[in-house]
């Protein structure tokens, strides 16, 4: 009986010291949530300032829905819906080239000058288009809207705890 209660506390959780650190103050950030809580493997935010979070948070969300936005466009191909009409003046039609990275790099892949102009208007759109408006905003603007004036879905009719919702999703689907 004595060994069997042994080896239950062999896995009772340890004790964990509390300690205090840099991260500390970014633990309250939007986006430390369950499971994971604030996560930062590689101390990126080690001794960094508000600043320094704020830009990589900025990145963070960009590259978040740039990678949504891949893989929307994986689905969307794979199940075969393409753009219709042709993508050059030879008559290659958009559903003629295959899925995936065998489009950029295989023996039927876009040509190199069809490719560059995607690198280009990708470029354009970084440059020109996707604009952080907290960048030199306000105060306590959020980082990463990117909303420039142009488009707005009714982003400002929503309370204060419901945007922080919509925030906290969207970080956690960039993440996935």
């Amino acid at each position: 009986f004595a060994a069997a209660i042994a080896s239950a506390a062999a896995f009772a959780p340890a004790p964990v010291a509390k300690t205090t650190s840099s991260l500390n103050a970014f633990e309250s950030e939007l986006g430390a949530q369950p499971p994971l809580g604030f996560y930062d493997p590689l101390g990126f935010l080690d001794n960094a300032d508000q600043e320094t979070f704020d830009r990589l948070r900025y990145v963070e969300i960009k590259h978040g829905r740039i990678c949504q936005l891949a893989f929307l466009g994986q689905i969307v191909t794979r199940n075969g819906i393409h753009l219709s009409g042709d993508i050059d003046y030879s008559g290659d039609a958009f559903d003629s080239f295959p899925n995936g990275w065998a489009a950029i790099n295989g023996p039927d892949a876009i040509p190199g000058e069809g490719l560059g102009q995607i690198i280009a208007f990708i470029g354009a759109l970084e440059l020109g288009v996707m604009k952080d408006s907290a960048n030199g905003a306000e105060p306590g603007d959020f980082v990463g809207d990117f909303r420039n004036g142009a488009l707005d879905f009714g982003w400002d009719t929503f309370d204060e705890e419901t945007q922080l919702s919509k925030r906290a999703i969207e970080l956690n689907n960039g993440r996935a």
